[in-house]
């Protein structure tokens, strides 16, 4: 007798709306294997899944009074009807199972149940079988029909989903606890590293410098060098210290109202050796009669400032351009540092301010840097309840902006706003 089509589509649409409710996979299967006896007129179902090392299909799901009796029984590929379907990727229907040699009958001895018709159709993912769904003993001793494999075919498709769902979550479950243990370690490792490092490298910098006063011109570029790259080393150290203080939230800030025009000011001098050597052009831009005040940390906007222009005119070739500019825009501070230098593939643009990223390669690097200074950049006006961000085309150098709230409660503005004129 045919479903009654008002009622197929209910049941349908039902099943369909509770795949995305939060019940777990087990419920949400069984409801489809009562779905199925329910409107192919069935007395039960069964779902199973193909084991790859046993080489064989396994049940998955069963109906609860049969859970105990089969749930660890093995259906073999070659002497069974679940196999059949299961190799030849298509529905089966058998109506009088005594008269088909696929019907694999230690199933019916293990649950004490007596099989007289079936229906069963693959369980199929990305066009591979992965298992089978079959309905058993038509009521009535009636034949199944083309309807009825519809019917379990759609429902078959509902439980792959809700399957392949289930095991997405449980990977990205997986993946981020182990993300989290990874991070973990990792602080764990910057925190005890970073701590272990300063003593020693301020007794190599102590006496270095002690050294510097006494002896000669004859060492004088050897103890310099000493000393250039432990402070290198300190920087390295502060850096990793300052990223790691703000994520696990041992950062602390030291506000008071503090002019971004003298720390542009500042910045920009403390580099001029750099643009002198290099023959860039270091040119600051602020807004006229503005101290542009903020209620900041100063020492920590001027890091970020310092990495900002150190990038830029690190990456600019000889005899290029930088400009740094500031300026008031609706109750914010904004900073900008351009440089018409080598620019960020689009690939890397998104990336640029994850910790150790480089946009160069370790085989093909011609710069120094462990890829700290934009992630502590980000770090420290984040810190502010500030934004900052990279815009950049490959080539045509690039621009980095950011925001910093004159007052902390405001929003940040859109990033493509202009300066007010």
């Amino acid at each position: 007798m045919a479903v009654d089509q008002t009622k197929l589509l209910g049941r349908l649409l039902e099943v369909t709306r509770n795949l995305s409710a939060a019940v777990d996979l087990e419920t949400y299967l069984q409801s489809i294997l009562s779905a199925a006896t329910e409107l192919t007129d069935s007395e039960t179902a069964s779902l199973m899944e193909y084991d790859d090392a046993a080489q064989e299909l396994c049940f998955k799901y069963v109906p609860w009074f049969h859970r105990d009796a089969i749930s660890s029984a093995k259906i073999p590929l070659h002497a069974s009807a679940a196999g059949w379907i299961f190799l030849h990727v298509k529905p089966l229907v058998i109506d009088d199972v005594k008269n088909d040699p696929r019907h694999y009958g230690k199933i019916d001895d293990l649950a004490s149940f007596t099989t007289r018709s079936l229906l069963g159709v693959p369980l199929i993912l990305h066009g591979r079988p992965m298992g089978v769904f079959e309905v058993f003993n038509k009521a009535g001793g009636s034949h199944y029909t083309e309807e009825d494999i519809f019917i379990l075919e759609t429902l078959a498709s509902l439980a792959m989903t809700a399957m392949q769902n289930d095991l997405l979550e449980g990977n990205v479950i997986a993946s981020q606890n182990e993300a989290r243990d990874l991070d973990r370690l990792k602080s764990e490792f910057i925190a005890i590293t970073s701590h272990e490092l300063r003593t020693p490298l301020g007794l190599i910098l102590g006496h270095s410098t002690f050294l510097r006063e006494l002896v000669g011109n004859e060492y004088q570029e050897q103890v310099d060098a000493i000393i250039r790259n432990a402070t290198r080393l300190k920087e390295i150290i502060e850096s990793l210290s300052s990223v790691d203080n703000y994520q696990t939230g041992g950062a602390s800030l030291r506000s008071r109202k503090v002019s971004v025009t003298r720390i542009i000011e500042d910045v920009s001098a403390s580099f001029r050796d750099m643009t002198v050597q290099k023959g860039i052009t270091l040119k600051v831009e602020i807004q006229r009669d503005q101290d542009l005040l903020v209620d900041a940390d100063g020492s920590k906007i001027a890091i970020v400032l310092s990495n900002l222009v150190k990038n830029a005119l690190t990456f600019t070739n000889n005899d290029g351009r930088v400009i740094i500019r500031g300026g008031l825009e609706s109750g914010f501070v904004k900073v900008v540092v351009e440089d018409d230098g080598v620019g960020i593939p689009a690939k890397d643009l998104p990336h640029v301010f994850d910790r150790f990223y480089q946009v160069e390669s370790h085989l093909t690097r011609k710069h120094g840097g462990m890829g700290l200074g934009l992630s502590v950049a980000k770090v420290m006006i984040e810190m502010h309840g500030g934004r900052i961000w990279a815009e950049s085309a490959e080539g045509m150098g690039s621009t980095f902006t950011f925001l910093l709230p004159v007052e902390k409660e405001n929003d940040t503005p859109d990033p493509a706003q202009p300066f007010a004129e």
